[in-house]
């Protein structure tokens, strides 16, 4: 089949960008939405022009490397999907995709559809991490924790900081991914020793990185790959304030 593509092109953060049209033609239904840009990617080589600039790695879903707005939505139309995993099956002969990067101050555009998510890593540097000696790993059996608990840690932990929640929000909030990372090391007795000292300055860091508030709407849910759920944010809420107020 043969699609139509709007893709933003801008080679540099400096440089003034512009929506730019391509034909994607014999595309294979069972083509990635990324190796679909590869075939554009391989004609415009061929061509000798610039390549479309993307960002992919694993191409197994669970990076979050490939993050794009596809049609205006993050990572596309399917819902628990990165860029990676969305195939050319759910498009149509004929149909017209407009891809565009990330839109947020604290991921400022590198080239075309490449952002730097640096932001991400200073929040995880502020607090996301356990550096207590914990000894050698113990025998899962062996460690107290209830299987609710290790399970509620777990969907937490499945957060891929790939940067769709704050591409989806109107304010560019991280505080889903932010939330994540509290919540996951909040629940497990490894984390609860610099449990105060992390929430106060993981959300330090995401306010210095020029993330906005959070509003409580719901759009970073509904684009989350992973599905992490909202329920973070109120846990992240409520560390917070017992921190300070301890």
């Amino acid at each position: 089949m043969k699609v139509f593509l709007k893709v933003w092109r801008q080679a540099g953060p400096d440089v003034t960008g512009r929506l730019v049209d391509y034909t994607a033609d014999n595309v294979s239904p069972d083509m990635s939405f990324l190796e679909m840009l590869d075939s554009v990617n391989e004609t415009l080589i061929a061509k000798g022009e610039e390549p479309i600039a993307f960002d992919s790695a694993c191409r197994e879903g669970i990076c979050g490397t490939c993050g794009v707005m596809v049609d205006g939505r993050p990572h596309g139309p399917d819902p628990c999907t990165t860029v990676c995993q969305l195939h050319m099956r759910r498009y149509k002969d004929g149909d017209t995709i407009v891809i565009e990067p990330w839109r947020a101050r604290a991921f400022p555009l590198i080239k075309d559809l490449v952002v730097d998510r640096s932001a991400f890593d200073r929040i995880i540097q502020a607090g996301g991490y356990t550096s207590v000696n914990t000894g050698g790993a113990q025998d899962a059996n062996a460690i107290l924790i209830p299987k609710t608990v290790a399970d509620e840690a777990f969907e937490s932990a499945t957060c891929i900081g790939c940067g769709a929640c704050v591409a989806a929000c109107k304010n560019a909030s991280a505080a889903l991914f932010t939330s994540a990372k509290v919540t996951h090391l909040s629940l497990l007795p490894q984390g609860q020793v610099e449990a105060k000292t992390r929430v106060v300055a993981m959300v330090d860091a995401m306010d210095e990185n020029g993330f906005g508030g959070c509003s409580n709407e719901g759009e970073c849910e509904a684009v989350c790959p992973k599905g992490i759920s909202l329920k973070n944010i109120a846990t992240l809420n409520r560390e917070y304030r017992r921190a300070l107020l301890s």
